[in-house]
């Protein structure tokens, strides 16, 4: 099995997550956006597979400090560029498990990710 978390190191719902990944001794590998960077290819792969409204987190600071009309703007081709620009925007962590992708962290979600 190959387990690949995208996130941001020091976000507090990866923290959480890894905790959760190691408690069930699942190795998985981790792609930080901030230190070994993000491209398109990503995240319209994140967009495409999980659909671009999931991947776009509204409840951060990045996305409030955006401008109303930047906000206005944001569709499903126009979010790749911004999200590449903002990566702290996409909603973590991203888990990607042998190819296909899942959003968020929930204990009882990932407890059913990996018992299928």
């Amino acid at each position: 099995m190959s387990v690949i978390m995208y996130g941001i190191s020091n976000c507090d719902t990866i923290k959480k997550a890894k905790k959760w990944l190691e408690a069930q001794q699942i190795s998985y590998s981790f792609h930080d956006f901030r230190k070994q960077g993000i491209d398109e290819d990503m995240v319209t792969t994140f967009c495409n597979q999980l659909g671009w409204e999931s991947v776009l987190n509204k409840r951060g600071t990045t996305y409030r400090q955006l401008s109303q009309e930047q906000k206005d703007e944001i569709n499903g081709t126009s979010v790749v560029k911004l999200l590449v620009e903002y990566p702290a925007m996409i909603k973590r962590p991203v888990l990607c498990i042998d190819g296909k992708y899942h959003i968020g962290f929930k204990p009882e979600q990932y407890a059913k990710l990996f018992s299928e």
